[in-house]
Formats: C-alpha cells, structure tokens, sequence
C-alpha cells in the first residue's frame, strides 16, 4: 500500500504552517488561511481547518539505516520523545527503527527506517529525503471491524496485532495503524488515543481508493 494523499484537521493553521515549513524546513505549497499541504516524498500531507480536530499519530517513511542522520537534525529543532530512555526505538519484528515527536497540535509524528525498504541518496539527512508516508493512525470502537471492510474492499491484509486492542493494516509500504480508543493508548506517550477524522488517497496493487474515516466509520471509493 502506498500513500499519496493525506487529509488532516487543525484548528491551528498558522502555527502548524510555521512549524513544518519554518521550524522543520518541509516544502509547502497552496497555503490559504484555511489550509495548505506539505510535501513529503511521493506523498502529500494536507492540513485544513477545522473547529474541534482531535490529535493524530503519522508516520514517516526516511532511508533505510539514516535514523541517526535524522536524529541529529531533528533534536536540534524540537524535543524527542523518548521510550525508557531511548530516542531510537527499535521494532526488530517490523526490521524497523523509529523516532517520535511532537507537532503543533499534539499529533505524534514518526520517522521511521525500515531494513531494505529504501536507500538513502545523501549523507545529510532533511525533509528533502522523506521518502512518504508510511502510517495513520485509526482509532476505532471496533478493530476487527475495520479490518475487515479494509480486506474486502481493498484487499489489505492484517500486518501485526490480536485484532482486538491493537491491528496494523497493509504491508511494509503503508499501514493503518488501528487501535480501540477503550483499550490502548498511543506509544510512546501513553496519551489517550481519540477517534480523528482523516481523508486519504492510496494505491494497491494497481488499484487506486479514497478512504474518508469520518465518525468511527470508512466510507471507500476506487479512483
């Protein structure tokens, strides 16, 4: 699954744009009062205005073996989170390596490295060597629920997880990362997880969908 287009809600346009385009260097195109996108490799992160968004976890997708590159550059701008004690979080089930942080909004942002996924083209590690969004987060009431109209409809297969609390969705490439609101917070914070309404456009295997998850619910269309 590979992720080209992702909606997201802020009620804080201004100070989010500063953030991604000024603090952390992202290029930004067709900025309004009410929106604009930033580019991040083959995808495109778009955040709208809205009155009572609720925060969300996205992840990125950096070079393989480059998250001490991208470390360093990060730390420099804004405060890492850590996992008892450590900055690089190794998941040796996924051959993945991640970084976590927040944005304006409280969103959990993660750079992570996957083991053969991509090569870097530099030495030096900025948001030029993004290569896409790797992950969204889903928070649900129902798991099992979710991954299964994901199967059906899209053909996505369970990645990791008990289908119960906790089920990654699609493949190496891309994944929802779906959670039950009443029985898992998000790692590495521990910070309450809430249902966030997100928009997305995405391709598998040579099949192209919209995905609008709206009040606990997925509406999906093929493009």
């Amino acid at each position: 699954m590979q992720i080209q287009k992702l909606k997201i809600f802020s009620k804080h346009i201004e100070a989010q744009l500063k953030f991604y385009r000024d603090e952390l260097g992202f290029e930004i195109r067709n900025y309004s009062e009410k929106s604009f996108e930033i580019i991040c490799g083959y995808s495109t992160l778009k955040i709208a205005y809205h009155e009572n968004p609720k925060p969300y976890h996205i992840a990125f997708h950096i070079p393989d073996l480059q998250e001490e590159e991208a470390l360093s550059w990060l730390e420099r701008l804004v405060p890492v989170l850590k996992n008892n004690g450590e900055k690089i979080i190794d998941f040796d089930n996924w051959k993945a390596k991640s970084i976590y942080f927040y944005d304006e909004d409280r969103n959990i942002l993660e750079l992570i490295s996957r083991k053969k996924f991509s090569k870097p083209q530099s030495a030096i590690f900025n948001p030029e060597q993004i290569v896409g969004i790797a992950e969204i987060g889903m928070v649900t009431g129902d798991v099992q629920k979710k991954f299964e109209t994901l199967k059906m409809e899209c053909g996505l297969n369970q990645y990791d997880g008990d289908l119960e609390k906790f089920c990654a969705i699609g493949e190496d490439s891309g994944l929802f990362i779906t959670i039950d609101q009443d029985k898992k917070e998000w790692f590495p914070t521990g910070d309450q997880a809430y249902s966030a309404d997100f928009e997305m456009e995405f391709s598998h295997k040579s099949n192209k969908f919209k995905l609008v998850f709206e009040n606990d619910s997925l509406q999906i269309k093929n493009l």
